[in-house]
Parts: structure tokens; sequence; C-alpha cells
């Protein structure tokens, strides 16, 4: 991923934005990590940016949040964020399949960028390089990520023709 955001669009065409977090409270120490780094890494690129943060109880209720996000607040790009520590059985493989397809849905249907931040780990060392470290912090990459969508939406926008009435 792209540790620069573009350059070549004003700041000012993107005031008024909005992005927003889906962050779960489980492995809470993990997520708030990523949380932390996103938002500081969204305040350097986007300082006048909106970022209202949803919190819900794990990786698996985060695509229903996101879908909600997306209908009814339409923001221009949606952070989901979760931290899934792999098991000994299967299950984890199961939620990380399940959220992953269901932000892709949502982002499709709605065409609001979601960038996918829900982690998938082998342990707590891993979980702990990718959420707290600062070298990689993917929280941090989350936040340029969705920056970069919000541009990228805007200069479409800007591109197209205007809608016409029938």
């Amino acid at each position: 991923m792209s540790n620069d955001a573009p350059t070549d669009i004003q700041v000012s065409a993107l005031r008024g934005k909005t992005i927003v977090f889906v962050a779960s409270l489980y492995n809470e120490r993990f997520v708030d990590g990523l949380l932390d780094a996103a938002l500081a890494e969204l305040s350097d690129l986007m300082p006048e940016a909106a970022a209202p943060v949803f919190r819900v109880p794990g990786a698996f209720e985060i695509p229903v949040c996101v879908r909600a996000v997306s209908e009814r607040l339409r923001p221009d790009a949606i952070v989901a964020l979760g931290v899934i520590i792999r098991g000994k059985t299967a299950h984890a493989d199961l939620v990380a399949q399940s959220v992953t397809a269901s932000l892709q849905e949502t982002a499709t249907m709605h065409l609001i960028p979601v960038i996918h931040e829900v982690l998938l780990v082998e342990d707590e060392d891993q979980a702990t390089r990718r959420t707290l470290g600062t070298e990689i912090n993917r929280g941090a990459e989350a936040a340029r990520a969705a920056v970069n969508m919000v541009e990228l939406f805007h200069k479409l926008e800007s591109a197209l023709p205007p809608k016409r009435s029938r």
C-alpha cells in the first residue's frame, strides 16, 4: 500500500468530507492501536474531515454496521477495523471470509469506498507488530487508503457530466 496520499487535489476541495470508522471492541487493545493510528493519520492528511467512530462487539458485526452506515449516512468512505486471531479451529477463517465478502458487497452495491483492515493474524505477536507498532501500522495505512479513495471519487464526480433530470 502506498505511504503517500495524492497531492494534486487542493485540500479546500475536500472540505466537508466524512470518513466513518467502524471498529471492533473484541481484541480491543489491538483495534484501539489501529484506530488511534488511523485517526492521527487522517488528522494529518485531511484535518477538516469529520471522522465519527462506531464500535461493534466483534469482527462479525462490522459488516452490518458498515452496511447501515453506507445506507443511512452516505459518508465519503468507511474504514473497517478489527483483529481476528487465528485459533486451533477454522472459526477465524470463516469469520474473516464472511467479513471480507460482506464489506466488498457493500462497497460495490453503494459505491462507497470501504477500506478493509479487519486483520486475520496468526498470533498476538503478529497483531502487535501490525497494530501497535510505528513501522507497520495498518490503521495508518487504512487512513491513507481512505483519503486516496475520497480524492479519487472527488475526481470522478468532477469529471462526469451533470445528471439530467427526466
